[in-house]
């Protein structure tokens, strides 16, 4: 037996979460089992426990492990490897992705997990998760960045707008981000090239004509932001005001999809995918000093609960962090 965060319904994590007793996972021929040193908190996950928006219940279910167990990015140490797993040895440090990452042990796919940074301690290494797949997708995949690009991030002090800007600043283009102004220097000192206190300025005011948006906020009118892309400019919408009802939070993304359809400024939401192919690329960003993941708290285990709670209301530095 080992402990785990269950979740025992949809609602405040206050009352259908608990630090309960269940059985280790299983190992599958194809897996591994690790001994979870660290585990990371992202918005998504908040919203899988509160069950909203409700349309999407089915699919946070899909994302509770079989034990009841929930957490999806984690770090730690190869406990047991499946006898068709190759590449992966015991007592190797790991990090990727699972179901029931908020364990004490947490079982994966072999191609799910990756070797830890050395330069990355296990907290900081767990907070590669979904953020940073959403950032790199994002920019490289629907964004199509090139060298020498404007771009702009929203929400630039969080936990996919850290990893954006630092992406990003790798693939050569021209940063500004968007932040409050506690936040100013924290994304100066990631690599942005430009920083705004929203609290100050309006930037979709301002006449820059970005070739690339990612939105990771999704405050503001699809109008003016419009106005401040390129002629032939691209608005990636990945953030929303806090979802709602039954489908809150879902009609500000899908308002730019089909505004492009009579633009030429384009503007799309998508959906970021973990995989081997980007796990190893967020590997090698953070091994090469590239990518730094932004912690904003560390909290023990016995704290989960308040640790999920506090990432709910918003406003981190980065990534929070539960440590086994």
């Amino acid at each position: 037996m080992m402990k785990g965060i269950v979740q025992t319904g949809f609602g405040k994590p206050g009352r259908v979460l608990r630090i309960g007793e269940v059985d280790i996972p299983a190992v599958a021929d194809d897996g591994v089992l690790v001994r979870v040193r660290a585990a990371s908190i992202h918005i998504g996950a908040v919203y899988g426990v509160r069950g909203l928006p409700r349309v999407m219940r089915p699919m946070f279910k899909a994302f509770i492990a079989e034990n009841g167990v929930i957490g999806q990015n984690m770090a730690g140490i190869v406990e047991a490897v499946g006898p068709d797993v190759a590449g992966v040895a015991l007592g190797d440090e790991v990090f990727g992705s699972c179901k029931g990452a908020f364990a004490e042990y947490a079982a994966a796919a072999s191609e799910a997990v990756a070797p830890k940074p050395a330069n990355l301690t296990f907290e900081q290494a767990s907070a590669v998760g979904v953020s940073a797949f959403t950032a790199l997708q994002g920019l490289r995949t629907h964004g199509k960045l090139r060298a020498g690009q404007h771009v702009l991030v929203t929400g630039a002090s969080g936990g996919v707008g850290t990893f954006a800007v630092q992406i990003a600043k790798a693939m050569g283009a021209d940063v500004t981000g968007v932040c409050s102004t506690r936040n100013l220097d924290l994304v100066r000192s990631i690599g942005a090239d430009h920083v705004i206190d929203y609290t100050q300025e309006d930037f979709t005011q301002g006449e820059a004509g970005y070739d690339l948006i990612l939105d990771n906020v999704g405050t503001h009118s699809l109008k003016d932001m419009r106005g401040v892309l390129a002629a032939d400019g691209l608005l990636l919408a990945n953030g929303a005001p806090s979802p709602t009802g039954w489908f809150g939070g879902l009609g500000h993304p899908l308002k730019v999809s089909l505004a492009s359809l009579v633009s030429r400024q384009q503007g799309r939401p998508f959906l970021s995918t973990e995989n081997e192919e980007d796990l190893i690329r967020l590997h090698d960003l953070a091994a090469t000093g590239k990518i730094t993941p932004v912690i904003d708290k560390v909290f023990p285990f016995n704290e989960a609960i308040e640790a999920i709670t506090a990432v709910g209301e918003g406003h981190n530095q980065g990534t929070s962090v539960i440590t086994m």
